[in-house]
C-alpha cells in the first residue's frame, strides 16, 4: 500500500474491528502455532537424515510434514493478506498483535491492539514497537 492509499483510522473505527479481528488473529494464532510445530517435526526428520546418512528416512512422513508446512503457510498469507487488505497491519502472530494508522496531532503513529483486549487503549511511534506503546489522552 503507497502512502496515497494509507488509511487512517479513528480509534472508534479501530474498535469497530476488533470483532472481526478476534475471530482472524485468532485463527491465524492457531496456525502460527501449528506451523511452529510442524516445521519442528520436519527440521527433527532433516536432522536424523543429516545424522543417520538418510537410512531412516520415512520419505512418506516427511512429505506429508513438508505438504501440511506449506499449506499451512499458504493459509497463513491469505489470512494476513485479508488483514491488511482492512488497512490494518498485522504485527506478531504469536501474540497477535496488529496496528492501525492513526494521526495524533499531526504525527503518523500506531494504535496498538493485542488479542483478547476490547478497546484500542494504546499507541506507538512508527519506529517503536509493543514494547513502546503508550496509553492514549482520554477522549
Amino acid at each position: 500500500m503507497n502512502e496515497e492509499e494509507k488509511k487512517f483510522f479513528s480509534v472508534n473505527e479501530a474498535e469497530t474491528l476488533i470483532p472481526k479481528l478476534e475471530g482472524m488473529m485468532g485463527r491465524l494464532m492457531g496456525l502460527h502455532s501449528e506451523a511452529g510445530r510442524v516445521r519442528g517435526l520436519f527440521q527433527e526428520e532433516q536432522r536424523k537424515i543429516m545424522f543417520d546418512g538418510g537410512r531412516r528416512i520415512n520419505v512418506a512422513e516427511l512429505g506429508d510434514l513438508k505438504g501440511r508446512l506449506e499449506g499451512l503457510t499458504t493459509e497463513l498469507r491469505a489470512g494476513i493478506n485479508e488483514i491488511q487488505a482492512m488497512g490494518v497491519i498485522p504485527k506478531d502472530l504469536g501474540q497477535g498483535l496488529v496496528d492501525f494508522p492513526y494521526l495524533l496531532g499531526d504525527e503518523e503513529v500506531n494504535l496498538c491492539w493485542r488479542f483478547g483486549e476490547k478497546h484500542i487503549r494504546f499507541w506507538h511511534g512508527l519506529d517503536e514497537g509493543f514494547a513502546g506503546r503508550k496509553r492514549l489522552p482520554e477522549r
